[in-house]
């Protein structure tokens, strides 16, 4: 029989490709759901979620600049 004032067991997702900051571990790092913070099973290393989203990194598609260039138009003449 299971003990009513047992803890739930905490719910943990782990991240896919994910590399350890401190260890460099790849693969070994969790997000735990509850506490809101990411954990490497590895090393032990925590931190918690940023209050701030992450930056984009600018790519070519992305970048300002590359969506105000605009191709002309060029007129082709078709050949019988």
């Amino acid at each position: 029989m299971s003990d009513s004032s047992a803890e739930p067991k905490q719910r943990q997702r782990f991240i896919a490709g994910a590399v350890c900051p401190r260890c460099g571990a790849t693969d070994r790092t969790v997000i735990d759901v509850e506490a809101d913070q990411r954990r490497c099973i590895e090393c032990e290393f925590v931190e918690a979620r940023p209050a701030a989203p992450a930056e984009v990194p600018a790519t070519r598609v992305t970048r300002p600049s590359a969506r105000r260039v605009e191709t002309p138009a060029e007129s082709i003449k078709l050949i019988d």
